[in-house]
């Protein structure tokens, strides 16, 4: 567990007049924050400790597992058993921000629709799905019932569903994560249970109920159940603990998605170099997802792409780390921020540690944005394009119309206006594939009314 720092008020002042621009977070306002530090990611790659290699073989691993989701999950046989999501241009929400930034976007606004990507709807299932998968693997290899060349179809038996009940899978969730987790845990045949804080929503504790996950609520925020959920398997040697905060596997299983886009990219004959850039917008709760895509984005992309990373003005604990170098030594909590945000899936007061420390020179900024923004832009996207979100996969939207109004960064990294207008926007939508409709409703009717007041 985390020790936790209890700052003084005169210890937070002082922080305050060392970093101004917490007093900024303090008052809950939306803020940018560019990254004076930013290396080049020749510099900044050696110190992750991972490298490209990592990387292959973690895709080479969801190769070797495409025949079981064909069999496992039929609605992945359209994509051979490879779970991906769609990429593709919003013109008329281009349109429509710009009207109401009052300010042209030139380049091409493009969203990545992980809310669609099968299982659990939500981009969790890049990394959630992925570390189940290496621990199940391990296991099978090691009491031989498995070997590397086999059709991993066989794994959708009751011979591999009684075997992986000897073991268990648990994890401390907001509510995505959980869910993805929970979903193949179950499916495999592991005993799941997820442990939710006191912001996950109800139909996902409900889902996961349904699939025979046990699912522990708290009335606490994301950093106890996280710290519950780590303390209840260190008492099981057969439990494997899924850490969101510190987890190498599940970053492998985000960083696959870079090479996936680069594929993606080429095949829609966009370019990405230097100057063609490509900026890249992500939600970021733990950083876990957007820490790993990034690692993912500068292996594919180098200096050509930019990734900043978005978070809400009540739960702004990975800018807060980062900008005071503290990284997981502090905590939103600390400044009297309350966490408490519609976006559940960034609702988080202590940022992973791991991934600030290993991401930062590698990120080119940070920005905060209110509850309503999201709603707003939720109401505006179903409204400009049909397409239908959970509010934190909102985050990236606002981005482009941050950097394009910070004239100092864009001097600094030599982004003149003949490089921005070939520049392709891309907006990461992190989930909102299996929100009930009802829920949709509501949402949208939130929306409806933030946009009339």
């Amino acid at each position: 567990m985390h020790s936790q720092p209890h700052y003084s008020k005169q210890a937070i002042s002082e922080l305050c007049l060392a970093n101004p621009l917490l007093n900024e977070l303090m008052a809950l306002n939306s803020v940018t924050w560019f990254n004076p530090e930013r290396q080049t990611t020749e510099q900044a790659l050696p110190a992750v400790g991972l490298t490209a290699d990592d990387v292959t073989d973690a895709c080479l691993r969801l190769d070797r597992f495409a025949s079981y989701f064909c069999a496992a999950f039929p609605e992945t046989i359209a994509s051979n058993g490879l779970l991906e999501s769609p990429l593709q241009a919003i013109s008329a929400m281009q349109q429509a921000l710009a009207t109401q930034f009052q300010q042209p976007l030139s380049g091409q606004l493009l969203i990545k629709l992980d809310n669609f990507l099968p299982i659990s709807g939500s981009i969790k299932a890049r990394g959630g799905i992925y570390e189940v998968l290496q621990h199940a693997e391990k296991l099978a290899l090691k009491a031989g019932l498995l070997q590397l060349s086999d059709d991993y179809s066989r794994l959708h038996s009751d011979v591999f569903r009684d075997f992986f009940s000897q073991y268990s899978i648990a994890v401390g969730s907001t509510g995505n994560l959980g869910l993805s987790i929970g979903m193949i845990g179950a499916k495999l045949g592991f005993n799941t249970s997820v442990h939710m804080s006191a912001d996950a929503r109800q139909w996902k504790k409900d889902l996961l109920r349904a699939q025979g996950v046990t699912v522990v609520e708290y009335q606490s925020d994301y950093s106890v159940a996280v710290a519950e959920g780590r303390a209840q398997a260190e008492q099981d040697p057969n439990c494997h603990f899924v850490d969101d905060e510190n987890s190498v596997q599940l970053f492998l299983g985000y960083a696959v998605a870079g090479d996936r886009l680069k594929t993606q990219l080429t095949q829609q004959g966009i370019k990405v170099d230097r100057d063609h850039p490509l900026f890249v917008y992500l939600p970021c709760g733990v950083g876990g997802g957007p820490g790993g895509v990034a690692f993912g984005l500068k292996l594919a992309f180098g200096d050509a792409v930019h990734c900043i990373f978005a978070e809400p003005t009540h739960s702004p604990c990975m800018l807060l780390g980062v900008y005071t170098g503290l990284h997981d030594n502090i905590s939103v909590q600390d400044l009297g921020i309350d966490n408490i945000t519609t976006a559940d899936g960034l609702a988080v007061g202590r940022a992973s540690g791991f991934v600030g420390r290993t991401m930062a020179p590698m990120l080119d900024g940070f920005y905060t944005l209110s509850d309503n923004d999201m709603l707003a832009m939720l109401g505006l996207l179903s409204e400009q394009e049909q397409i239908h979100l959970e509010p934190s996969a909102l985050a990236g939207m606002p981005g482009p119309w941050r950097v394009i109004n910070d004239t100092s960064y864009l001097k600094r990294l030599g982004l003149t206006p003949e490089r921005l207008a070939n520049a392709h926007h891309l907006v990461w939508a992190t989930g909102g594939g299996m929100v009930p409709e009802a829920e949709m409703k509501q949402y949208l009717a939130q929306a409806a009314k933030i946009r009339e007041g």
